[in-house]
């Protein structure tokens, strides 16, 4: 069974950045798309980045473009999100998610994805 276990959440100042880690565990990464999302208080899970297997394909929201990069290392079995120019708006509870399909297209739906990580907490102060 495939377990995925994120890091690197934290408090940072507006402005600032963290680098958020994603392993999997108990199979090496598939071929299928690897993805973030988020979940503030009160709010629905968004999606934030996606990236296929040779990482030659991504894809961000809208109010991450520019200032997230998703990235992903097959050999080490993790995936990344270095974000930075942080606002405190993308305070939130981040996730990592496995698509449930291999597909050649990123989704941007929760109910696409099968397999969901814990979670880490990133807050951002004004």
């Amino acid at each position: 069974q495939v377990q995925l276990v994120e890091s690197g959440g934290g408090l940072v100042q507006a402005g600032g950045s963290l680098r958020l880690s994603c392993a999997v565990f108990g199979r090496t990464l598939s071929t299928k798309i690897m993805s973030w999302f988020r979940q503030a208080p009160g709010k629905e899970r968004e999606f934030v980045a996606g990236i296929n297997y040779s990482g030659d394909m991504t894809h961000y929201a809208d109010s991450v473009k520019g200032r997230f990069t998703i990235s992903r290392d097959n050999a080490k079995n993790t995936v990344h999100l270095q974000t930075n120019s942080l606002k405190p708006e993308d305070t939130a509870v981040y996730y990592c998610a496995r698509d449930s399909l291999v597909r050649n297209w990123i989704v941007t739906t929760v109910d696409e994805y099968a397999t969901w990580g814990q979670g880490t907490q990133v807050t951002v102060s004004s």
